[in-house]
């Protein structure tokens, strides 16, 4: 009756491939291969596996970190080896590909660190989540949305007086009018809490555009610009309230846009 032997795990397949083990590991595994058709197969298939790790992943080992990946392996325990003396300086399969990924975990953390810093920079600007919040709200519209007549100035004007009451503004048509935009109609919503005033527009070119303002006591800052949703949005506050441009027009006509109805809001 024919001993029944423990089934070789692929690291001692792929030791075995390498050269790495004893001549008692190695003689043991062949006579394993040579008795059993499925561990035959699968050091078959390890072996056509054994492709040209190091050159396939050199360019992601000279981005990894280095000096931290060298810290990391340093602190890993040395194990007795019964690597023949005849083994390649390169580090064997398993042991370069434990370095890849100590490598990536490294990398991760690096990257995690980054963007973990990006957050951190970004939350100084209470503005940031907001303008987010409308972006994702005003890429739903569609001109349809917007569809119909323009409002006439004396319901432009009611409109405008609740946004005045609630964020203690003063608003009139001619304020918040866009040269060549129409006006279709403006809204108090609510962020956080707090409210805020969206006046939507209708482009004929470009489709919907929004003027949103909330209340801050952030200090004053000039006109800057960003890119939401595929959108362009030009942002600005003035000591007591943020404002936000948003739409699809180019960048250029959305600072200009921007910068005309900047100068004509008065607190």
């Amino acid at each position: 009756m024919s001993t029944k032997h423990t089934i070789p795990s692929d690291e001692d397949l792929t030791a075995f491939i390498d050269g790495e083990l004893t001549p008692e590991e190695a003689a043991r595994i062949e006579a394993m291969v040579n008795e059993d058709e499925s561990t035959a197969e699968r050091l078959e298939f390890l072996a056509r596996a054994s492709l040209p790790f190091e050159q396939a992943f050199a360019p992601l080992l000279a981005e990894a970190p280095r000096q931290k990946l060298e810290t990391m392996l340093a602190a890993i325990p040395a194990q007795p080896s019964a690597r023949p003396a005849s083994t390649p300086a390169f580090a064997s399969r398993r042991r370069f590909l434990g370095a890849l990924a100590a490598s990536l975990v490294a990398g991760i953390a690096i990257d995690r660190a980054v963007i973990g810093i990006g957050r951190s920079f970004s939350a100084k600007d209470e503005n940031s989540e907001w303008r987010a919040v409308v972006a994702d709200y005003i890429s739903l519209y569609t001109p349809e949305t917007l569809a119909g007549p323009v409002p006439e100035r004396d319901v432009q004007a009611s409109q405008l007086a609740g946004l005045d009451e609630k964020l203690g503004l003063s608003l009139s048509p001619e304020a918040v009018s866009l040269p060549g935009i129409d006006f279709k109609r403006a809204l108090m919503l609510q962020y956080d809490g707090k409210p805020l005033a969206q006046v939507a527009y209708l482009d004929p070119e470009t489709g919907p555009m929004a003027l949103c303002i909330v209340r801050s006591d952030a200090d004053p800052k000039a006109p800057d610009l960003e890119s939401r949703k595929g959108m362009n949005v030009v942002y600005w506050s003035n000591g007591t309230h943020a404002f936000m441009l948003i739409g699809h027009a180019a960048a250029d006509r959305m600072t200009a846009l921007a910068e005309g109805v900047r100068g004509k809001v008065a607190v």
